[in-house]
C-alpha cells in the first residue's frame, strides 16, 4: 500500500484533497439540509437553526472521513466526546456565519475561476499532462459524488475562503518584534555546568521500616489490582452481513439497467479559443474595440486555421490557456459557461467559431477533437454494482438484525446462545477485562470500547450474570456480553510489594538529598565561593542545546546575567540537580537568515489566527449565534 501511495503521490494528494478541501469548510453542508427544522435545535444562527441530527450527521461523516483516511488506527472514541461535538459544532458555526457573511457581501466565484482550481487540482492528468476528466469523475464516484455536486461544493468553499484570504492575508508582524525574537533565539550563553547525581547518594539512604510503611499509607492506590472479568460476547456488524450476501446475476443486471444513466459517458469535446477581455461596467468605446480587434483576428485565423496556436500565444487574454496555444482540454456540457459551451458543441471538429460573447469577454473558438458519448458495459462495472448492491442490501438486514439482536439478547438473558445461533454469530471470550479500556487489547475492539466495558461492569451483569443490552460501540457494529467470571477489587500488601516501595524510597530520599546538596552549593557560589567541579564550558542557546536538558536551557536563557558569572539551580528529573554557571552572554556575528525569514512568517502566521479569530467572534455576535445544547450523543437524549 505504501508503495502505491510513494508511486501515485499526486494521485493521492487529490484523494486527500476530497477528505480535507476547503480550509474553512469543516463539514459539508451538502446533505444536512435535509435535517433542518427549528426543533431540536443545538444552535441558532442568525435565526435558523443546527439542529442535533446536523450535529450527529457531522459527527459521523467525520468519523467515516478519518476511518477512510486512517483505517484501523483510528480510534472512533477521539470523536466520541462532548468536547468533540463541541467542536464539531464549533464548525458548523463558523461555516454558517461565513456563509452569510458572504451572502451580505455578495460575494461570488466566476466559472472560469472555479475551472482553472479543479485544472490545477494535483493528480487529475494523464501521463500527457492533459487534464484527466475520466479519472476527475471516477475518483468522484468512488466519494459517492458527482461533478456537479463536488463543483457546487467547490464553488461555495472557494467564497468562504475569499473572507478568510482578506482577513490573514491582511496581517503584518512588526519587524521590531520579530527581530528582537529572533536576537533572543540567537542569543548563546556560555556555560559550566555542576551535577548532583541522585544515584551518588542513592548508597547513603537508610531505609527503615517506618518509612516504607509511610510510602505504601500514602500511596495505597498503586497497589490496588483492580476489578477484572471474564466474558463471553457476540458481535453484530453489517460488514460481516455484506460478507455473507450472494448477489445473483438478477440483480446486477436490473441494478445496472435502473442506474444506467450513472454508467452513460456524456460526449465530450475539446477546444481551443483566443479571449479578448471585456471588463464589467467597460464603456460602449471600449466594447467596440475590444470586438473590433476579436473580429480582425477572427479573419486572420480563418485564413490560416493551422495558425491557431501562434494567433492564441500571442492575442489571447486567458492566462490559464494562451501559454498553451488555447488549449483546454475535453470537457462535457456543464463545465463551461453557456454561450461558449453552446457554440462548441454546435461545431464540427476543425470548425472555427464566429466572435462569441460571454461574461468574460469575446471568444474565438476551434475545435480540435470530439469523443462522442458511450456506456459503460456491465462487465466492466460488475465489481462496482456488487459492493453497491451488497452495501445496500446489508443495511437494510442490519436494520432487522439490530432489532432482532437487542430482543433476543434481552429476552433470553442467560444466555447468548439464542442470539448467536439466529442471527449466525460466533461466540467469543476474552479475559482480565478492567473498568478502563486496556491499550494491548487495540483502541477498535469492541469490548475494549468504554460503553461496553460500563455494560459488562454492571450491577445485573455481574451479581446476575445476565447478558448486557446491546452497545453500538462503532457506526455499524454492535456487542453484548456475558460474564463468566468475577473478580473484585483486592489490594497487594507490603509485603508483596516491598521491594517495590523500597525501591521508590530510594529514589525519593535520594532526590531530596541531591537537591538540598546543589541548593546548597548554589548559595555558596552566589556569595562568593570558588567554582570547583564544573564541567568544560559550552555555548547552549534556545535553538542548539548542545545536550543541555530543556528544562536547563530555560533557565540558563532566563537568568539575570547583569553582572557575571552568573548561577542558576535546575532540578533534573530522574537525574538529580544542576548547578550551571553563565560566563558570558554573545550574540552571532552572521545570524541565520533562513531561520529568521521562518520565525517571521511563523509569528506572521500567529498573528493571522488572532485576526482570524477575532472576525470570527465579531461575526457570531453580528449574525446572533447562540449555542442551546450540545448533547453527548444523540441516543442519550
Amino acid at each position: 500500500m505504501f508503495d502505491f501511495i510513494r508511486t501515485h503521490r499526486r494521485l493521492m494528494q487529490f484523494v486527500l484533497l476530497l477528505f480535507i478541501f476547503p480550509s474553512f469548510a469543516f463539514f459539508g453542508l451538502e446533505g444536512y439540509s435535509r435535517y433542518r427544522g427549528d426543533a431540536d435545535a443545538v444552535a441558532k444562527v442568525g435565526g435558523q437553526s443546527i439542529t442535533r441530527q446536523e450535529l450527529d450527521f457531522a459527527q459521523r461523516e467525520q468519523m467515516e472521513r478519518l476511518r477512510e483516511m486512517f483505517g484501523g488506527q483510528f480510534d472512533p472514541r477521539m470523536l466520541d466526546t462532548p468536547e468533540a461535538r463541541r467542536s464539531i459544532l464549533e464548525g458548523l458555526i463558523v461555516e454558517r456565519v461565513l456563509a452569510l457573511e458572504a451572502a451580505d457581501k455578495r460575494l461570488a466565484v466566476s466559472d472560469q475561476a472555479l475551472q482553472q482550481t479543479i485544472l490545477e487540482i494535483p493528480g487529475l492528468t494523464g501521463e500527457d499532462g492533459r487534464f484527466d476528466v475520466e479519472r476527475y469523475r471516477s475518483l468522484l464516484a468512488a466519494r459517492g459524488m458527482t461533478p456537479t455536486s463536488f463543483e457546487a461544493r467547490m464553488r461555495r468553499d472557494m467564497v468562504l475562503q475569499q473572507l478568510g484570504d482578506a482577513v490573514q492575508g491582511s496581517a503584518i508582524a512588526p519587524r521590531t518584534v520579530t527581530n528582537r525574537l529572533s536576537d533572543l533565539n540567537d542569543q548563546e550563553r556560555e556555560v559550566q555546568e555542576l551535577v548532583f547525581r541522585t544515584a551518588d547518594f542513592a548508597r547513603q539512604v537508610n531505609v527503615t521500616p517506618e518509612m516504607l510503611q509511610r510510602y505504601y499509607e500514602a500511596n495505597i492506590r498503586d497497589f490496588e489490582v483492580p476489578a477484572r472479568v471474564d466474558a463471553e460476547y457476540i458481535v453484530l456488524t453489517m460488514d460481516a452481513l455484506a460478507e455473507r450476501i450472494n448477489v445473483s446475476e438478477a440483480d446486477i443486471k436490473a441494478y445496472y439497467e435502473q442506474n444506467a444513466a450513472r454508467f452513460s459517458e456524456p460526449e465530450q469535446r475539446r477546444a481551443r479559443h483566443i479571449l479578448i477581455r471585456t471588463e464589467p461596467g467597460a464603456s460602449e468605446a471600449d466594447r467596440a474595440a475590444a470586438r473590433k480587434k476579436a473580429e480582425e483576428l477572427l479573419v486572420q485565423v480563418r485564413n490560416a486555421p493551422g495558425e491557431f496556436p501562434r494567433f492564441a500565444r500571442e492575442h489571447s487574454q486567458d492566462p490559464g490557456s494562451a501559454a498553451q496555444g488555447g488549449d483546454l482540454d475535453f470537457f462535457e456540457r456543464g463545465m463551461m459557461v453557456k454561450p461558449f459551451e453552446d457554440a462548441v458543441f454546435s461545431l464540427d471538429k476543425g470548425e472555427i467559431s464566429d466572435v462569441v460573447e460571454s461574461d468574460f469577454g469575446l471568444h474565438i473558438i476551434q475545435v480540435t477533437d470530439i469523443k462522442p458519448g458511450a456506456v459503460k458495459s456491465l462487465d466492466a462495472v460488475r465489481g462496482e454494482l456488487v459492493a453497491e448492491i451488497r452495501r445496500q442490501q446489508a443495511t437494510r438486514e442490519f436494520a432487522n438484525a439490530t432489532e432482532q439482536f437487542s430482543d433476543l439478547v434481552f429476552e433470553q438473558a442467560d444466555s447468548l446462545q439464542p442470539a448467536a445461533e439466529k442471527l449466525q454469530l460466533q461466540i467469543r471470550k476474552v479475559e482480565g477485562l478492567t473498568r478502563t479500556p486496556n491499550p494491548a487489547l487495540g483502541a477498535n475492539a469492541p469490548v475494549n470500547h468504554p460503553r461496553f466495558l460500563t455494560a459488562i461492569f454492571s450491577d445485573d451483569a455481574i451479581k446476575n450474570k445476565r447478558n448486557t443490552e446491546a452497545v453500538e460501540v462503532a457506526p455499524g457494529t454492535l456487542i453484548a456480553g456475558r460474564v463468566l467470571n468475577y473478580q473484585p477489587q483486592t489490594r497487594r500488601s507490603l509485603q508483596e510489594v516491598e521491594q517495590v516501595v523500597r525501591e521508590r524510597v530510594v529514589r525519593e530520599e535520594a532526590e531530596a538529598m541531591a537537591r538540598k546538596a546543589g541548593e546548597e552549593r548554589l548559595k555558596a557560589l552566589r556569595e562568593g565561593a570558588q567554582p570547583q567541579g564544573f564541567g568544560a564550558a559550552r555555548n547552549v542557546s534556545r535553538v542548539n542545546a548542545q545536550g543541555v536538558a530543556p528544562q536547563a536551557v530555560n533557565a540558563v536563557m532566563r537568568a539575570d546575567t547583569t553582572s557575571l558569572p552568573a548561577y542558576v539551580g535546575v532540578e533534573l528529573p530522574e537525574q538529580g540537580y544542576a548547578v550551571y554557571r553563565i560566563n558570558r552572554v554573545m550574540q552571532p556575528e552572521q545570524p541565520d537568515t533562513a531561520r529568521r525569514a521562518a520565525e517571521q512568517q511563523q509569528i506572521a502566521n500567529a498573528i493571522a489566527q488572532q485576526e482570524m479569530h477575532a472576525y470570527l467572534e465579531s461575526l457570531k455576535r453580528k449574525h446572533k449565534v447562540e449555542v442551546l445544547s450540545v448533547p453527548a450523543r444523540a441516543e442519550e437524549q
